[in-house]
């Protein structure tokens, strides 16, 4: 017997030296996943490969333990283990690449009917370019309306072809979407509620702590996985992001409702969105009514103020009344969205993207496609760095990552975060904003980097007289701030908004 015993033992720091692993017992469930064909990712032939499955309502199943292995060693008999904390679009993405590629991933979510509180806009190239069926999109938005806040209306639009247009979509849906998606190409679907994660050395597995809801428990029961890498794709609020100390960042309040309201209401709406502009709707952002499948969204944000965004909302409301009233409220959503990037996006095994990592520009609040592209640019470089998952990879490999996201990106979210600065500081400012978005020129330079996230180089002529307008207009903003506030035709939504914001 102890012969046996301490050939065991030798046989297993032989396996920790080589890469390979022992089985052990988890707790936890995973969904059932079906083996797979032979495909091509990035280049590379994934072979085709069965996972370990369990049942649906199971208490347990066997899962190979991780030893501490260093980055660039070969994995003997098992692939990279990676948990993607978050089933947004960007841990959605991130956890498809990652399966696609060869790589065992486990994807943990608590909400699977999710229902984030966002516009819902994606731009056209994001349909082609992550291959999303038609049915998941509720609109085409070919024309938009922008809003001053003396309430002059743009048509915002005119430039667009037949074939362009914005898809307005309902997160609960969308996300369902590519998770299943996710799911269909091997990664398993874990529901259950990150709590904390531990690593003894840095070369060493995580063990994931989490509460499990695959029983339909209310309270969940605690569970565990270990991990070769992480993932953070949790959100605004992440307990990743808290666990490496990414550092803090500003963040808004999103509110919005859902209202169904009556059908020759939503006639009007069919292909348009509204955005409002003034320090009524919001002292920094702009309020918004989106069309979705059977309603709209109404909805506003703030950084500035979170105390005060129910009334943000309100006034919201009161400058869309006339074409939303009638309507019954079917959701009421909330929820913290990042206004710039991280200081800290990795550190050791593990990364983070999407909202987590604050991916969400400035001016236009746009974070679907950025959280969906940063999962799927921090996976390929995961499963480039671990050569389909059979080498271990580490932190080289997660900032190959982020120097290609920052050398496509950061001019993008430099040149929102600055038209925020200049146009959403004072009404004068939006006035002048909204007078510039009438100009087709704007226009087209706006939708052509929108919709295809390119920056479309401009006509030379055509810059400068731009340039020239929107220093006129900057000007002609100044010389208003600088008049008594009471001589500015602004409405405020609500008589009762506008005599206290006109009494202070």
């Amino acid at each position: 017997m102890a012969a046996t015993m301490q050939m065991n033992k030798q046989a297993t720091r032989q396996a920790a030296q080589q890469g390979r692993v022992a089985p052990f017992k988890a707790t936890g469930v995973v969904r059932k996943v079906a083996q797979l064909p032979s495909s091509t990712f990035s280049g590379v032939t994934v072979p085709q490969r069965q996972f370990a499955i369990s049942g649906a309502r199971s208490v347990s199943r066997a899962v190979q333990s991780v030893f501490a292995v260093k980055d660039g060693a070969v994995l003997e008999g098992r692939k990279l283990r990676v948990a993607v904390i978050g089933g947004g679009p960007s841990g959605a993405c991130a956890a498809e690449t990652l399966a696609k590629g060869g790589v065992e991933t486990f994807l943990l979510e608590r909400k699977l009917d999710n229902c984030k509180p966002c516009g819902g806009a994606i731009p056209l190239c994001m349909v082609e370019e992550f291959d999303l069926p038609m049915e998941i999109i509720d609109r085409r938005v070919t024309k938009m309306k922008m809003i001053s806040p003396s309430n002059r209306e743009v048509d915002v639009g005119k430039t667009l072809s037949e074939t362009e247009w914005i898809g307005m979509c309902r997160r609960e849906v969308f996300d369902d979407y590519l998770r299943n998606r996710a799911q269909k190409l091997g990664a398993n679907i874990v529901n259950g509620l990150f709590m904390r994660s531990e690593q003894q050395s840095s070369d060493g597995p995580f063990t994931i702590h989490y509460n499990s809801y695959e029983d339909g428990s209310k309270m969940g029961k605690p569970a565990s996985i270990e991990v070769d890498m992480i993932i953070g794709a949790d959100g605004a609020n992440s307990r990743i992001a808290k666990e490496i100390d990414a550092g803090e960042y500003d963040y808004a309040i999103a509110f919005q409702e859902r209202i169904r309201i009556p059908d020759d209401k939503m006639k009007y709406y069919e292909n348009l969105a509204e955005m409002y502009v003034g320090d009524d709707v919001s002292p920094d952002f702009y309020g918004w009514v989106f069309p979705k499948y059977d309603h709209v969204a109404v909805g506003t944000g703030t950084v500035v103020n979170k105390t005060a965004i129910k009334q943000y909302q309100q006034a919201t409301r009161d400058r869309s009344k006339v074409k939303t009233e009638g309507g019954k409220i079917i959701r009421v959503e909330a929820h913290p969205i990042p206004e710039h990037p991280r200081p800290k996006r990795c550190k050791g095994r593990v990364a983070l993207v999407g909202d987590a990592a604050g991916y969400v520009t400035k001016c236009s609040g746009e974070g679907i496609y950025f959280a969906a592209k940063s999962g799927r640019m921090a996976a390929e470089a995961i499963v480039e760095g671990s050569a389909n998952g059979t080498k271990m990879c580490g932190e080289d490999a997660i900032r190959v990552y982020l120097d290609k996201w920052d050398n496509k990106y950061w001019t993008t979210y430099k040149v929102l975060d600055i038209l925020q600065k200049v146009f959403y500081r004072s009404n004068p400012a939006r006035e002048a904003f909204v007078e510039l978005c009438e100009d087709s020129y704007v226009q087209k330079m706006t939708f052509d980097s929108y919709l295809y996230k390119t920056v479309v180089p401009g006509n030379p002529l055509d810059d400068v007289k731009l340039l020239v307008r929107t220093v006129s207009s900057i000007l002609r903003s100044n010389a208003l701030r600088s008049v008594n506030s009471k001589s500015v035709n602004v409405s405020f939504g609500s008589k009762a908004n506008e005599e206290r914001v006109m009494a202070a």
